[in-house]
């Protein structure tokens, strides 16, 4: 998922321990790992696209011949996708190329204008909402 432009995934999970998300039904939730996997590889398939690596894009797994499967979903997909294992038309190996793997995850000094965010403390109303955009546009511009 991309939150603004600044490339984040973000999976919420409720507070609630009685929620059906932590209770597996194959009617409702199959492979509920699922949904980690899938935003962990967007991220590597990102940085492999920043550096011109040609690869297949993560939902094209269609173009190659994968369908969704009951309680596995796309699972053989990923596994030939993090493995460059996934044969293309011309008959050659296709997927992550190996060099996402060794690659350093950004620092705060790769960004031109880093914020320090703070994912656990949410705006509860547009009073909070306003009052942390004022507080990050300050820490921004050193303006105290």
């Amino acid at each position: 998922m991309d939150l603004y432009g600044i490339g984040y995934s973000n999976i919420r999970l409720p507070n609630d321990s009685s929620s059906y998300i932590y209770t597996y039904n194959p009617r409702i939730n199959t492979f509920p790992e699922e949904v980690f996997v899938h935003e962990f590889l967007h991220s590597l398939e990102r940085n492999l696209q920043e550096r011109n690596y040609e690869i297949p894009e993560l939902h094209d797994y269609e173009k190659y011949g994968y369908k969704e499967e009951g309680l596995v979903g796309l699972k053989q997909w990923y596994g030939d996708y993090m493995n460059c294992n996934i044969k293309s038309s011309d008959g050659k190996l296709v997927g992550l190329d190996s060099a996402v793997y060794k690659m350093t995850p950004p620092a705060n000094s790769d960004f031109k204008y880093n914020i320090d965010m703070n994912f656990n403390n949410e705006p509860q109303n547009i009073l909070d909402e306003v009052k942390n955009l004022f507080t990050a546009i300050s820490r921004l511009f050193g303006i105290k």
